[in-house]
């Protein structure tokens, strides 16, 4: 049987005492954490929550989102996880595209789950923190529903710059192979390990480096629902955290706390960065002041996530992404899909038991992702004679804020429902601690007027908040290419927005 589920009732059968999840003072066992996901399980079953239906899952990092997932998984559904800050627009083209049978929210947070929900004409359940005990109380199941390797295990909504957000489909194989091979080659987790979970579990990086790979093996996982240097800072201490994982920003906010240095973070043996590129000098810095080592590597939500790692066993090279993990093939091609010459840069293309299935419902932007096995990621790079890889710049034009990824596409799409928009670059611009900044130029109707905070206000009410242009500024017109397409990269910065 292939279910991702059974990871957890395995483990919880060989230790149902050992700590599974710990929030503050509220601990989870692997006993308590599988007999509440049964109980889940059999919850969504009274539902209506057939094998193969979408549960969509809006929670942070608290207890109920491992119980509510993992209970899904094992009722044989497939999980639609999203980010808490969505509003009501983007949940109900999620909930709508994905055919959610039910969404998961909690309940504090809930009015734009509740809206969006009820505009698709589906049930939203609201839960709390510590348990989702709303969808717990009948009897619980006796086992994990069978699934086949390929059956899906997860959508994960990612978007290009053109067009609507895609669901990359991910198969209990996907998902289980490769928190497999990240905890065996790159992680060596055991139960003795105590893993920081305060990437987003709605985020593929924290879903399978944190959480999957913590119920495979084991270990325990600390959640922190909101991410704060100086609060991670002393987690590491209190709980005796082992494997820090995050995002490069999360770690210069640790090497900037004003608490740096005080918290003994001895316990700590390995630090994993992915999401975005790691700045060498923040490298250097934090493992110079912390006393630990970081392992630098690269996935994509299309590939479940992991992809190449500086392993731990092998040199390393900062600034490098590394080698491909065990099971995963990575080359750089032309855009005819032909070897680029050796040191020459070109697009990493992608083959392995970790490459998604698909987009959900989309064969023709399927077809073109994967036209012939290899994943083509969008992301240049070059390889040294040593055989590691070094991005070099995005194809795509996605934004990188913070780790969190922000398609320009999405926020013109919002600036062009503004009566007075007539044309919308949204780019990219360098910033100091976050990587990158949402900045946007905006052209405006012959005879119409917006101010510049009126618009980042207008987009503001209709993105998440990590999400929309904290820099803006009007042009006369945006530059274009032959077609008349808007040329992104060929938007002029105003020396007062400046590229940080």
């Amino acid at each position: 049987m292939s279910n991702l589920g059974k990871n957890l009732l395995d483990t919880a059968a060989r230790d149902e005492s050992h700590p599974a999840i710990r929030m503050d003072d509220a601990v989870l066992t692997f006993g308590e954490f599988r007999d509440a996901a049964l109980k889940v399980a059999a919850g969504l079953g009274a539902r209506g929550v057939q094998p193969g239906d979408r549960v969509g899952m809006v929670l942070p990092n608290v207890p109920s989102f491992p119980v509510v997932f993992y209970g899904a998984l094992l009722a044989g559904a497939a999980v639609v996880p999203m980010n808490p800050l969505l509003k009501a627009r983007e949940v109900e083209y999620y909930l709508r595209d994905s055919g959610a049978r039910i969404v998961v929210a909690l309940a504090s947070s809930a009015d734009a789950v509740v809206e969006a929900a009820g505009t698709v004409g589906i049930d939203a359940v609201t839960v709390s923190p510590a348990l989702p005990e709303e969808l717990m109380g009948g009897e619980a199941l006796d086992g994990a529903v069978e699934r086949a390797d390929d059956d899906l295990a997860v959508i994960l909504y990612t978007s290009g710059t053109t067009g609507q957000p895609k669901g990359a489909e991910l198969t209990h194989a996907n998902l289980a192979g490769n928190a497999r091979t990240t905890a065996e080659t790159l992680l060596e987790n055991s139960p003795d390990d105590v893993i920081m979970g305060c990437l987003p579990l709605f985020h593929v990086f924290g879903l399978t480096c944190g959480l999957n790979t913590t119920v495979l093996r084991g270990s325990t996982l600390t959640l922190i629902p909101r991410f704060d240097g100086t609060k991670a800072l002393s987690v590491i201490e209190r709980d005796k955290v082992t494997i820090f994982e995050g995002v490069p920003t999360m770690f210069s906010a640790m090497l900037h706390s004003p608490d740096a240095g005080r918290p003994d973070v001895s316990s700590l043996r390995l630090c994993v960065s992915g999401g975005s590129a790691m700045p060498v000098e923040v490298m250097r810095s934090f493992e110079e002041k912390f006393g630990c080592i970081i392992l630098e590597g690269y996935g994509l939500s299309e590939t479940s996530p992991v992809a190449s790692f500086n392993h731990p066993h092998a040199e390393r090279k900062p600034g490098s992404i590394g080698t491909p993990i065990a099971g995963v093939e990575m080359r750089l091609v032309d855009d005819d899909g032909k070897d680029v010459r050796p040191g020459d840069v070109g697009e990493i293309a992608i083959r392995g038991a970790n490459v998604m299935q698909g987009y959900w419902q989309k064969p023709e932007d399927t077809e073109k992702a994967i036209p012939d096995g290899w994943f083509r990621t969008g992301d240049l790079a070059r390889q040294d004679d040593d055989g590691y890889f070094f991005i070099v710049d995005r194809k795509k034009e996605m934004i990188i804020r913070g780790g969190y990824n922000v398609y320009p596409r999405e926020i013109e799409e919002a600036l062009y429902e503004h009566p007075a928009v007539a044309e919308a670059a949204c780019i990219g611009i360098a910033h100091p601690e976050l990587g990158e900044e949402v900045a946007a130029a905006v052209a405006l109707k012959p005879g119409a007027s917006a101010e510049v905070d009126e618009l980042r206000d207008f987009v503001k009410e209709r993105v998440a908040a990590y999400k929309y242009p904290r820099q803006l500024w009007l042009v006369d017109a945006l530059p274009k290419g032959p077609t008349g397409k808007i040329l992104r990269r060929a938007v002029e910065v105003p020396e007062e927005v400046g590229r940080r």
